[in-house]
């Protein structure tokens, strides 16, 4: 064969590669979707991924399956879609936890925060929630406040685990009020039925206690946002309740594992940013407290670093670290 001949047939194969591999990422989904949820059932990272799985599977028109890997902060699931094949049919619905405080207090994580993923969207934003059992004795944050200071470090407060906002949440408000709390780390199950049971004083919770607020499973005392929530413009803020400074917000998102092709990337992309700009979408986060983001892939990865530096300075100055 002439040295001509030969070239002629290499660019050929290398053509055909490339047209295949092209048709695969436009013929992209075939199959089924796993949309692992970092956190348990009934968490706020479930119920929004359950939102957006509905939807994005309608869109999408092949089934998408939200499998909860839960534990350890969010890191199992976070590891679990890390070490997942990169072609878009695993995809990754965690938090500020799991990619932006745990990588400030966890030295030997089994995924980069950063490196391990594609970023794809912010689902939204949201402020935790001060929330008592209903018939709590305590009726305002100052309530807390004097209780704990007349019997430092017996009064606790419960988080979903070590890292999370509601953790830090808790953190802050021991900071800024001067007091001691005893902070109830849960790991595999949600915190709030054994606040709402009365086994645990309050706790710093997300978009899934609205519910229980408005049908009086739990009492709200005050919202961590700068700002009163219109959802609930009726509870202070944790400045307004007495805690000058203080402010929270939490965020949940979507990753893919890293190297997953970037059509595949911008098509979720696009999809799911459309699912948030749905009116029925944007009404049910918002009565949740969640603001709808849609951010963009390059401007999430920017955001997440930034996240990353501002968290790890909260966790520095209060003393954190990990059990």
């Amino acid at each position: 064969m002439k040295l001509s001949t030969k070239l002629l047939a290499s660019a050929l194969l290398i053509a055909g590669l490339l047209s295949g591999n092209t048709q695969a990422q436009e013929a992209w989904p075939t199959k089924a979707i796993t949309y692992v949820a970092a956190f348990p059932a009934g968490s706020n990272t479930d119920t929004l991924g359950r939102i957006i799985a509905q939807k994005l599977s309608e869109s999408l028109k092949v089934p998408v399956i939200v499998d909860n890997k839960a534990g350890a902060t969010g890191m199992v699931g976070s590891a679990y879609v890390a070490k997942s094949a990169p072609d878009g049919y695993t995809i990754l619905g965690a938090s500020i936890a799991s990619h932006a405080i745990n990588p400030n207090m966890y030295p030997n994580m089994q995924y980069d925060a950063i490196k391990s993923f594609e970023p794809i969207t912010i689902i939204g934003m949201n402020a935790n929630v001060l929330v008592v059992p209903a018939n709590s004795p305590y009726k305002n944050v100052a309530d807390i406040i004097a209780a704990a200071k007349a019997n430092p470090g017996t009064l606790s407060y419960a988080s979903s685990g070590l890292g999370t906002t509601q953790h830090l949440s808790g953190e802050l408000f021991q900071k800024l009020a001067g007091i001691k709390l005893i902070h109830v780390p849960y790991g595999r199950g949600p915190a709030l039925p054994d606040v709402m049971a009365g086994h645990v004083p309050m706790m710093f919770e997300g978009p899934t206690v609205f519910q229980h607020i408005l049908n009086g499973k739990v009492r709200a005392l005050a919202v961590t946002s700068a700002k009163r929530l219109p959802s609930l413009p009726n509870i202070p803020t944790m400045a307004e309740a007495g805690v000058p400074g203080y402010e929270i917000q939490a965020w949940q998102a979507i990753w893919a594992p890293v190297g997953v092709p970037k059509p595949i990337i911008h098509k979720l992309y696009t999809e799911i940013a459309a699912i948030l700009k749905n009116p029925d979408t944007v009404s049910r986060l918002e009565k949740m407290g969640v603001i709808p983001s849609g951010m963009t892939p390059e401007a999430f990865a920017v955001f997440q670093k930034a996240e990353m530096e501002k968290w790890g300075q909260l966790i520095k100055s209060a003393g954190i670290k990990a059990e």
